[in-house]
């Protein structure tokens, strides 16, 4: 029997009832079933502040602090930043999927890896990483929140810690449970505030910025080249974990361009994340960015900081509540028969969990911060295998097919495995895995002195999963 579940599982809601449900701010009903043409609305253009408010954060003002710091020079590190946010162009070229299936990625991508093995994927690549992204975003936003309420006279305490923690999650769970008709309500005026909050750091930033500023001892050479490619793939791994683009594009009309829905997405998250990312690497001339939220505050109007604070926690909210509603989603499509309000629910509480133990009891932290540096591994080659599915097929899904999960589903395949994709991903990681240099240095990074895990990734599995599909033909519309 088929796992499509929406939020109400035993009631078929009449398109009239759900635009009325939607309109006064009401639950999502849907979950991981097929969106009808009859219930699809909206234009491209509303996905841009849905990225961009992503993407207005304070991680991408310290990774392009972290640029400088590991011994780029300035414009160097600038065009890195430019440079690993192209990936943005894949995280929209994905979304275009969405309105083609009137499906979400974690549905879709049974065309890969067949529906068994979508379920493997979705355990690791949509639900874990999405878990362990959301507790290190939300441990970002305590620290911050723990600034914000000493300031107010209020003394962190260890309840009051877990207090703190637990209300930005339950703002967080709260966008993801009423789903996506409120995030793309909320997140323009969401985007607007933080690029008010922003302007001001920035403001500040370039006053104080040294633009003739140069590295004392300049890298060459082959640590020059190891330090770009390491610096694209940190930029990189942000645009990639976004593998659920399609999640916020679905309810789009079928006959949306998908041009539209392409440069909208990838505009919404690569334009705000280069000036952000931009403003990370001059204010690496004027502060220690090695611990950029106490030392910007330096420089910052003193009326502006708690405001700074604040923005800084809005900001991980709105990216946060992107990933909770894709995890929730995973959740569904692993096979689990529960509701999305219920799967959002529960990805939350693993992640506050995991969250107040990095906070309050060891270093868990660090552990799951570096074993994220390895993401790119898995994350290249399955973005590029979705993105080679999308240009074989020329986007064309059948919706209502891929919600099929019997053994006749005409995406079954062999005993409801892909060949093709578990071949192309088990390649891709593999190659990815040999040259990488971050916890352990593969042998081809040992032989080359440079990391290529993000390119040697994504060529093999495009290159294995296109060889492999040869002769595809485009799935009929629904």
């Amino acid at each position: 029997m088929a796992s499509t579940l929406p939020d109400h599982p035993h009631t078929t809601p009449q398109p009239e009832a759900l635009h009325q449900a939607e309109r006064g701010g009401r639950v999502e009903v849907h979950g991981i079933d097929h969106i009808p043409e009859t219930e699809r609305r909206g234009r491209a253009r509303e996905l841009f502040p849905v990225w961009a408010a992503a993407s207005v954060n304070y991680l991408n003002l310290v990774v392009g602090g972290a640029l400088v710091l590991s011994g780029l020079g300035l414009w160097q590190a600038f065009a890195v930043v430019v440079v690993g946010n192209l990936c943005w162009l894949g995280t929209g070229l994905l979304a275009v999927s969405g309105p083609a299936a009137g499906a979400p990625s974690e549905v879709i991508t049974r065309a890969l890896y067949g529906v068994r093995g979508n379920r493997a994927n979705n355990a690791v690549t949509g639900w874990m990483i999405s878990v362990c992204y959301f507790a290190l975003n939300l441990a970002a936003a305590a620290v911050a929140a723990f600034s914000l309420a000493e300031r107010a006279g209020i003394t962190p305490t260890t309840p009051t810690k877990i207090a703190i923690v637990i209300a930005i999650v339950v703002v967080t769970l709260t966008i993801s449970v009423y789903g996506h008709a409120v995030i793309v309500r909320v997140y323009l005026p969401i985007t607007l505030a933080l690029a008010a909050a922003f302007a001001v750091v920035g403001y500040a930033i370039v006053r104080h910025a040294d633009f003739g500023w140069h590295q004392p001892q300049p890298l060459g050479g082959g640590q020059l080249w190891a330090a770009v490619f390491a610096g694209v793939t940190l930029i990189a791994s942000g645009p990639l974990s976004y593998t659920t683009s399609a999640d916020f594009s679905r309810y789009l009309p079928r006959t949306t361009r998908p041009g539209a829905v392409l440069g909208w997405t990838a505009l919404g998250g690569f334009l705000p994340s280069v000036v952000v990312g931009g403003l990370g690497v001059l204010g690496a001339t004027a502060v220690d960015m090695t611990d950029p939220q106490a030392s910007l505050q330096q420089i910052l109007p003193g009326w502006f900081v708690p405001v700074f604070l604040l923005a800084l926690v809005v900001g991980t909210i709105a990216v946060n509540a992107l990933t909770a509603y894709s995890a929730g989603l995973a959740l569904q499509a692993v096979g689990i028969r529960i509701r999305r309000t219920l799967s959002v629910l529960a990805d939350g509480t693993v992640a506050v969990a995991l969250t107040l133990y990095a906070l309050l009891v060891s270093n868990f932290l660090d552990t799951v911060s570096n074993v994220l540096q390895l993401t790119v591994v898995l994350l290249g080659p399955s973005t590029a295998i979705y993105a080679t599915d999308i240009l074989l097929r020329r986007n064309r899904y059948d919706g209502r097919a891929l919600t099929d999960e019997s053994p006749g589903s005409p995406f079954w395949y062999r005993a409801g495995v892909n060949p093709a994709g578990a071949a192309a991903l088990a390649a891709g990681v593999t190659a990815s895995a040999l040259c990488v240099d971050t916890l352990y240095t593969g042998p081809v990074a040992a032989l080359t002195g440079v990391d290529l895990a993000l390119p040697a990734g994504i060529l093999v599995a495009a290159a294995v999963y296109g060889v492999l599909m040869r002769g595809l033909r485009a799935a009929p519309q629904s």
